[in-house]
Formats: C-alpha cells, sequence, structure tokens
C-alpha cells in the first residue's frame, strides 16, 4: 500500500474535522433553551419583554458609534468573542452542557444594552448555524444571555469600581456573576414553564442543580479570560479604550 502524499493526509484531516463538527454539533443540548421546550406564550412574552432593550441597544450603539467610527473594530472583537466563548460547550448532568458567555466583557466597555443586540446576533447565529438554542426560543435566550447578565456584569462593576476595588479583580467579579446570573434566569425561565409536578420553587431549585456543578468552574475561568483580554487591550488599544471612556485620563 502506497503511503498519501501530505497534500493527501491535510484533505484527509480537514475533511475528518468537518465531519467531527458536523457530526456532534447539532446534538448537543446546551444551556440556551433548545427549540419547542417552551409554550407559544412564553416565547412570545420573552421575545416582547427583550423589544425594549434591543430598541435601547440600537440607540445606544449608534450614539457610541457616531464620530468614533474607530470603535466598531473593538464593538466587532466584543461580538466575536461572545460567538466563540459561548460556543465552546461542556457536558453537564442529565444530557445538557454548560458553557461560558461572554457578555460581561462587551457589558464593561459599551454597557448593557449595546450587548443586547451582539448577543442577539450571537444567539441567531447558533440556532440557525450551530443548532444551539432554538429560533422559538430566541426571546427567552436573548434575556437571559444578553440582557439579564450584561445589566448584572456592568452594575458589578460599577459598583466595584466605586468602591475602590483594582479594575482587574472589578472585571473578574463582574465577568464571573453576570455568567452566573444568566444561568439563575434561565433556570428561572424553565421552572416557570416547567412546574407542573411540584411548586415553582422545587423545580427552580433542580434547574439549578442541573447547572451549578460545571457552571460554577466555568464562571470563575470566564473571569479569568475577560480579566486577561482586558489587560490586553489595555496594552494594545489605549486610544480606543479612551474614546469609551474605560481609561480616565490622568492630568
Amino acid at each position: 500500500m502506497s503511503k498519501m502524499s501530505n497534500k493527501q493526509k491535510h484533505v484527509l484531516t480537514v475533511a475528518g474535522v468537518f465531519a467531527l463538527v458536523f457530526g456532534i454539533v447539532p446534538q448537543v443540548q446546551a444551556m440556551h433553551i433548545m427549540e419547542g421546550y417552551l409554550p407559544g406564550g412564553f416565547c412570545i412574552a420573552w421575545g416582547a419583554l427583550c423589544v425594549p432593550f434591543l430598541v435601547a441597544g440600537c440607540f445606544s450603539i449608534r450614539k457610541k458609534l457616531d464620530g468614533h467610527r474607530s470603535l466598531i473594530t473593538l464593538l466587532a472583537m466584543s461580538g466575536a468573542f461572545i460567538f466563540v466563548i459561548s460556543s465552546l460547550k461542556i457536558p453537564s448532568v442529565t444530557g445538557s452542557c454548560s458553557h461560558m458567555t461572554g457578555t460581561g466583557l462587551g457589558a464593561i466597555l459599551f454597557g448593557p444594552s449595546a450587548v443586547s443586540i451582539l448577543g442577539l446576533i450571537v444567539l441567531l447565529f447558533q440556532a440557525i448555524l450551530l443548532a444551539h438554542g432554538g429560533l422559538t426560543t430566541i426571546g427567552a435566550n436573548t434575556f437571559s444571555m444578553a440582557i439579564a447578565g450584561p445589566f448584572v456584569s456592568y452594575g458589578v462593576y460599577k459598583l466595584c469600581e466605586k468602591g475602590g476595588l483594582q479594575k482587574k479583580v472589578s472585571v473578574f467579579l463582574a465577568a464571573s456573576l453576570g455568567d452566573l446570573f444568566t444561568y439563575c434566569i434561565t433556570a428561572c425561565q424553565l421552572a416557570l414553564a416547567h412546574h407542573a409536578d411540584t411548586t415553582f420553587f422545587g423545580a427552580l431549585g433542580k434547574f439549578l442543580m442541573v447547572f451549578a456543578p460545571t457552571q460554577v468552574p466555568l464562571s470563575i475561568i470566564e473571569g479569568l479570560l475577560t480579566m486577561i483580554i482586558v489587560m490586553g487591550l489595555e496594552s494594545y488599544a489605549k486610544p480606543e479604550l479612551r474614546e469609551i471612556g474605560f481609561i480616565k485620563e490622568t492630568k
């Protein structure tokens, strides 16, 4: 049997990776609430609740980019970070999966309203291309990951900033707690829709226990990653960080 050439080996490797990705990803049941798992009324209600936040997000992004077009690269990077980090899933219990959210970085840099738009775009791409989440549940997933989590991250960061904590610590706490709060909201959404055989709080406890074993360490990892990225931005993107007010001018 003749040996394969380097070109043939490369083609075979690419084909193997392609088969692995597209063979495994569609079967994943991840943190995003999957298609058909919420009753129609809940899907509509969560979607309607997101509308004012999304409108505010459009205005927020437009205001920040007006006169500061150079910020679009930093905004796009924040969105890419959300997409990549939230696509890395690890198995949880009862056949579900957990992952980081990545929304804390954008919330710290651009505010929580802007992240609602970035999160919605990411969720649509994941639902359509990666079978991660669903289109009928896009409202519920947007509220938990792109609205609730970022608002907590932003609030925690501002409180830490006022409290005089070091910026690294503030970023770590903001990203970690925002990630955890996202999962708390998801558990509430699931408990509201599925507590027929128990009380709401009983169902809530069960869903929280499903996510906790994997999500607590993941939130710590996300906090560390976000802190490292912010440190890198402070070294290589100081002008942009000054424009958004993340780095204060020193006299």
